[in-house]
């Protein structure tokens, strides 16, 4: 029993050191009892509202709280992903994958040194302390070389870089704190995340094709149709989730949408964790694939407007966001406690001027006013600011520089 306790006050100690760098606990947010985040995929807003191939989107757009005044922070998807859950981009401003369990390379945070989408190296998980990238208004040397470069947020915000950035996420806040969380994420294949950077749900970069091809040379790891991208799932680029020291900060929380434990089965018993983050495959999410069917294709243009879309892909994703917020609000949680459900798009994928990376972002809550619009100036760093203030965590990284969304997250009038 003493060794247990010494235990128990060391973790206590350790939870301490690290909220103490951390910020104050936002205030302006109802107690939220189970939040869930449906991630979306390169499409702005003004693709996404008046599209006539996304009706339920428009509807539940209407119907639900509308942020008019919300933008992405940066390119591309990952580095977005990343500061939706931890409020920084740590140095990581590429789509690479994890460079799995390497426990002696040294992470962007440490170096100050980006990755890149021209670097080719994949990510040192992180961890620690130290300096992120910054935030410029625009960014000429990414994604695109040169004019007219991506407008990175507005064309008038910036984020200078963090240089006591903390390599955590609100996944070791909530752990920190007793609570659980849970990465949702469709077509990962049932021999779970570790080591997976792309899969179509059966088969993935870990499978061996020798065989198969021998019996059929058409049979290659160039048809798998990537579905699930590792991309898309931020938490395994951290090393505590890597290693899973901790059963309840691991891959353990990283499940499909299917089987046992998976998210249709959480939802039908209600068990679900205090905060889901939920991401729908490529096809399903409005990234679309090269490799897959003509209904998942890449949008033939991407300049900002509805014009150039690939309108089955759009109808897919819409479809989707029907699919899960139907399942959630027929779930026997929905009808406990104060939950609530934001949708909201990572990006507008390859926004060069003039074009801005406005997206949508949705709230909806079981408790709250309905049909609300917000002209507030909101980013992903504020969505992250709101979920802490929910839960009663401190403010983590670049959220502690933003607003709340009180007016989206607000108790309805008596």
């Amino acid at each position: 029993m003493k060794k247990l306790s010494l235990v128990l006050a060391v973790c206590a100690a350790l939870s301490g050191a690290s909220f103490a760098q951390q910020g104050d606990v936002p205030v302006g947010i109802p107690h939220l009892d189970h939040v869930f985040v449906i991630m979306m995929e390169n499409h702005g807003y003004s693709q996404m509202i008046g599209n006539p191939f996304a009706p339920f989107t428009n509807h539940y757009a209407h119907t639900a709280n509308l942020a008019t005044n919300y933008f992405a922070v940066a390119h591309p998807s990952l580095t977005n992903y990343l500061e939706v859950v931890g409020g920084s981009n740590f140095g990581v401003l590429d789509d690479f994958s994890p460079d799995w369990h390497n426990r002696s390379c040294t992470t962007n945070l440490a170096s100050g040194i980006p990755n890149l989408e021209s670097s080719s190296n994949n990510i040192c998980p992180i961890s620690g302390s130290g300096t992120d990238q910054a935030t410029p208004l625009l960014d000429c040397s990414n994604e695109v070389s040169g004019p007219p470069c991506e407008i990175e947020i507005d064309g008038k915000t910036t984020f200078p870089a963090l240089t006591k950035a903390q390599g955590i996420t609100i996944a070791d806040q909530l752990v920190a704190s007793g609570l659980t969380w849970k990465s949702y994420q469709e077509s990962l294949p049932s021999s779970g995340p570790n080591n997976v950077n792309n899969s179509d749900g059966n088969f993935s970069n870990l499978t061996d094709f020798t065989k198969m091809t021998a019996a059929d040379p058409s049979i290659t790891s160039a048809g798998i149709v990537n579905l699930y991208a590792v991309k898309h799932n931020p938490f395994l680029y951290f090393r505590t989730v890597q290693n899973g020291g901790n059963p309840m900060l691991s891959q353990h929380q990283v499940v499909a949408f299917d089987g046992l434990n998976g998210f249709w089965a959480d939802l039908a018993t209600g068990n679900v964790p205090n905060f889901s983050f939920i991401v729908p495959n490529q096809c399903n999410d409005q990234h679309g694939r090269g490799n897959g069917t003509p209904y998942c294709g890449f949008d033939p243009a991407d300049n900002g407007t509805q014009t150039g879309l690939n309108p089955a892909l759009i109808t897919l994703g819409d479809q989707a966001i029907q699919k899960i917020v139907t399942g959630i609000h027929n779930s026997p949680v929905w009808q406990q406690g104060h939950n609530a459900i934001i949708t909201v798009w990572d990006e507008n994928d390859y926004s060069v001027q003039p074009v801005i990376n406005q997206v949508v972002a949705i709230v909806d809550t079981n408790y709250g006013v309905a049909g609300a619009r917000s002209n507030q100036f909101y980013t992903h760093f504020s969505l992250l600011r709101s979920l802490e203030g929910g839960f009663g965590l401190p403010c983590l990284n670049n959220a502690c520089k933003v607003n709340v969304m009180q007016d989206l997250f607000a108790q309805a009038s008596k």
